[in-house]
């Protein structure tokens, strides 16, 4: 199954490297975010949006590139379930599964991500 996903290229550490096996670009751009961006995250974000064949391949790669400092994570669907990754820590959860997405949310504060950005569309 082929999974869709976006990933702020700001958000990335330095020198890492999001690679995943197979993943494919399908578009880049720059979204001006002043109103929705968190401390310590530029005004202006680049924006790459992927699909891939392996959603967790796409996790690891995400969990090993994005920077732990700024409140960075990325998100995406993988069939029903919906898959939030952060620095180090990756959370998949399937609809009515209130404990795990709890989990994200509580992880996704205690690293710095506004509380605007955890309101994943479930």
């Amino acid at each position: 199954m082929t999974i869709t996903g976006t990933l702020i290229g700001d958000g990335l550490r330095v020198d890492a490297e999001f690679a995943p096996p197979g993943a494919r670009i399908r578009r880049i751009y720059r979204l001006d975010q002043a109103a929705a961006a968190g401390k310590g995250q530029p005004r202006v974000w680049t924006v790459v949006d992927f699909e891939a064949d392996d959603a967790d391949a796409v996790a690891r790669a995400l969990s090993e590139s994005l920077s732990p400092v700024g409140g960075w994570y990325a998100d995406f669907r993988d069939g029903a379930d919906r898959v939030i990754v952060y620095a180090g820590a990756i959370f998949r959860y399937s609809p009515g599964d209130a404990e795990t997405r709890a989990a994200a949310i509580a992880h996704g504060r205690s690293v710095g991500v506004p509380e605007h950005q955890l309101d994943w569309d479930d």
